[in-house]
């Protein structure tokens, strides 16, 4: 067993369909761009609802924006804010943000008033791009009233639909968008739209910022992480690498929020990289994903868990006809075993597993699309990625041979830093061998094949009269019922064990489930120490917009903390 994998080991011993002597070459996200358009500009980069954008389209488009920018005085650094779903004009406005010089940061449309102007004022964020509808404008609008931030760019949803659904939306849900109120420091997307030169901007890829990226904050107050050029375009590349069907037709269903880590790197990034088509849709919704992954002819399509598991219950799933699809990556969360296998019968596609993280840019491994998979495991890291496991009490040292340690991760990826919290970065990350290797605060194994598996979060760990208990490892059992639909471990106080693992759970309604039977057929197949002292049945677990469980609201929602 290795505990530490890096990439000349694996080449070695796999043979993963990649360009194992790329050398990942510093470029910034401009130059990639422009290197794209260059070569596919006359391709549809966008196709939103049925109505397609060209790569020469959107660049036109994100020009004329960076030279709105650059007219308000901004300049090399400074943060501006995208608060959008997914939409054209995202595009537009990320790429022109860039062609400025300056730095993005992501907001999800899902954030409330209090929640977005703490980040805006957190980051230093002086403009804020977002949408005139009616989930959107007013927080954005109360925002700009009560924080530092300078202006709010205002776009029209309606103007980037289809013909035909703009008039719906305009004759049948009039009330979904606003006008635009008449104010000094709220501009309409289209005025700051100028035909003028750029001024040049020099970039770094290897130092300039391009993106603050706020970690979820599912386990704690959410760090921006600092992703330059190069963490953003070296991901791009190494996703791309490892892609068995890059450069054959490339069209990906873009349902993940690009606010998303998950989705800038897969969908996005990636898709721009190889010069492909996203289908990309708003929000997500099982009936519309499966019937725009059968309009546009998809190839791919990056999600989570319980997206896959929301399509394989509608009933258009088994009338879509799949025969384009190839390769869709599950993250976010662990991908049970029962959704894999039914999705991959049900489709006819690869359902593969990956892993990745806020601060590296996306993905840090992926199990082969082309090769053995290991169920449960996160594969192999991507080309020019090392990994390497710590002792859980003391990073300063390895793990010892076979047992689990917190992973650590270096490559071109590993974000720069946290914005403002030097002293968190400075945790977050240990020096050995030259390299700075960022610590996932995720507890890992890898096997004698070098597959590796996540066993849990480091502050997940519920100690049981001293043991350490895994939750996925407790929950891993609890999916194995077939009555189980979703599934989360929590650690509750308990007098005499300090801790004990309580299931939250939901059920298949069909199964009429009872939870003191689901508890007594788990504890029969758990150790003494993993016992659930309890099953609560809920009607649904809490997620984030992205699908993935929001432990520490559940932990708010059933009463173990505060909000």
């Amino acid at each position: 067993m290795e505990e530490r994998i890096g990439p000349d080991a694996w080449r070695e011993r796999y043979a993963h369909p990649c360009d194992w002597a790329q050398d990942f070459t510093p470029l910034a996200m401009t130059d990639m761009f422009a290197d794209s358009v260059a070569r596919f500009g006359d391709r549809a980069l966008v196709d939103f609802l049925g109505r397609e954008y060209t790569y020469r389209q959107i660049q036109a488009e994100a020009r004329r924006f960076a030279a709105g920018l650059q007219s308000l005085g901004l300049r090399k650094g400074d943060r501006i804010g995208l608060y959008l779903p997914n939409v054209p004009m995202y595009l537009s406005a990320y790429f022109g943000g860039l062609m400025a010089g300056l730095t993005l940061v992501n907001f999800s449309p899902l954030y409330t008033a209090a929640e977005l102007e703490a980040q805006v004022a957190d980051s230093g964020t002086r403009l804020l791009v977002t949408l005139d509808v009616r989930s959107l404008l007013p927080v954005a609008e109360q925002v700009l009233r009560d924080s530092p931030l300078e202006w709010l760019v205002v776009g029209s949803l309606v103007t980037q639909l289809p013909f035909w659904k703009g008039v719906g939306m305009r004759l049948f849900q009039p009330r979904q968008v606003m006008p635009v109120p008449a104010d000094a420091d709220m501009l309409k997307w289209q005025d700051l739209l100028l035909d003028r030169a750029l001024e040049p901007v020099a970039i770094d890829p290897l130092k300039d910022i391009a993106l603050v990226q706020y970690t979820g904050g599912t386990t704690g107050t959410p760090k921006g992480a600092m992703l330059s050029h190069q963490n953003l375009t070296a991901n791009a590349r190494q996703i791309e690498a490892i892609d068995p069907h890059a450069h054959a037709r490339d069209v990906i269903v873009g349902v993940l929020p690009f606010f998303h880590v998950f989705a800038n790197a897969c969908v996005l990034n990636r898709t721009v990289y190889d010069g492909g088509m996203m289908a990309i849709l708003p929000r997500f919704s099982a009936g519309q994903t499966l019937a725009t992954l059968q309009r546009v002819k998809a190839t791919a399509m990056p999600g989570v868990p319980t997206m896959y598991q929301a399509m394989l219950d509608h009933p258009a799933m088994g009338r879509t006809d799949f025969s384009s699809l190839f390769t869709c990556i599950s993250g976010g969360a662990p991908l049970p075993g029962p959704v894999k296998t039914r999705f991959e019968k049900a489709s006819g596609a690869k359902l593969v597993e990956g892993y990745g993280l806020t601060e590296t840019a996306g993905v840090t491994s992926t199990n082969p699309f082309d090769g053995r998979e290991l169920p449960g495991s996160i594969g192999h890291p991507l080309p020019g990625t090392d990994l390497r496991l710590l002792d859980k009490d003391d990073p300063a040292r390895d793990a010892l041979p076979g047992e689990p340690g917190e992973l650590a991760v270096a490559g071109p990826q590993v974000m720069l830093g946290y914005w403002n919290r030097p002293e968190v970065a400075a945790y977050a990350f240990v020096e050995r061998e030259g390299k700075r290797w960022l610590r996932t605060g995720d507890i890992a194994t890898i096997d004698e094949d070098g597959y590796v598996r996540i066993v849990d979060r480091s502050k997940d760990m519920i100690a049981v009269s001293g043991f350490k208990v895994f939750p996925s490892q407790v929950e891993r059992v609890l999916l194995g019922h077939p009555a189980v639909r979703e599934v989360a471990v929590l650690g509750v106080p308990d007098s005499y064990h300090g801790e004990v693992p309580r299931a939250f759970m939901v059920t298949d309604p069909a199964a009429h489930a009872d939870a003191e039977e689901i508890a007594s057929w788990a504890n029969a197949r758990l150790g003494k120490h993993e016992h659930v002292d309890r099953v609560i049945l809920l009607p649904s677990l809490p997620k984030t917009m992205v699908g993935k469980l929001d432990r520490r609201a559940l932990r708010v929602q059933v009463g173990l903390t505060s909000a």
